[in-house]
């Protein structure tokens, strides 16, 4: 299974250039859905979503549609995965009320956090056993044989990302790949080569073929690149 979308769907310099002119922004997530089959959901990272706004989320996703979830910023920059047992339970009752549309939970932590595998283990720990935990890493010394392998231990998974100053190598832990497009002629700008992303497509299909479900997200939401590269992705894996 590979699973190729955007992070986000509400941007309103997409209209145009996306999403019709005159089409009612209450029905992009629709139109949005109608062309991918997943999205990775980031407002979650700001705020804690209320149950009834998750409930509309699920309500609105056509069958087979999921949501990738970034874990709410309190558990990774203000607490650095500490003392998070209550504010886990308070993340998750809310998470839940995605059902079925719920997919991988991203952590992703600051640049401030450097290599701690204690500290890494003992949040694992706090993992629900049905949900595929997801870290990004924002500083290098994360990058460790010693990283995967407890990672791996617990069915979590390494985001494979290309932000600058903190991009990942591209390995495998756990249940899933992973991996988040950043844009690559700057924060959240630029149109990835062809030839880039052809080479993407097969390394994403030989992960799908050893049995790994694949999430890929754009994040270069600038311009629209992400939806071109998105459809353009989605196209060559077929």
């Amino acid at each position: 299974m590979i699973r190729i979308g955007c992070s986000g769907w509400n941007y309103l310099h997409w209209r145009g250039s996306f999403y019709p002119e005159k089409l009612a922004m209450k029905r992009w997530f629709a139109f949005y859905a109608d062309h991918f089959d997943s999205v990775e959901i980031n407002n979650s990272f700001y705020r804690l979503p209320k149950p009834e706004t998750v409930d509309g989320w699920r309500d609105q996703a056509p069958p087979g549609f999921c949501y990738a979830v970034k874990a709410n910023r309190y558990l990774t920059q203000a607490l650095k995965l500490t003392n998070c047992e209550e504010p886990m339970e308070r993340m998750m009752a809310s998470f839940r009320h995605f059902g079925p549309t719920l997919g991988p939970i991203l952590y992703q932590l600051p640049p401030s956090l450097t290599f701690n595998l204690d500290r890494l283990e003992s949040f694992l720990k706090l993992q629900p056993a049905d949900i595929v935990p997801v870290f990004e890493f924002r500083h290098r010394s994360w990058y460790e044989d010693a990283t995967y392998d407890l990672l791996d231990r617990h069915g979590a998974s390494l985001c494979v990302h290309d932000m600058a100053g903190s991009s990942s190598p591209r390995m495998v832990t756990g249940r899933a790949a992973y991996v988040r497009f950043h844009g690559c002629q700057g924060k959240y700008w630029g149109r990835y080569a062809e030839d880039n992303l052809r080479e993407w497509a097969g390394w994403m299909t030989d992960q799908a073929r050893q049995g790994r479900a694949v999430w890929a997200y754009f994040n270069n939401d600038i311009n629209a690149d992400a939806i071109h590269d998105a459809l353009a992705l989605k196209y060559m894996v077929g």
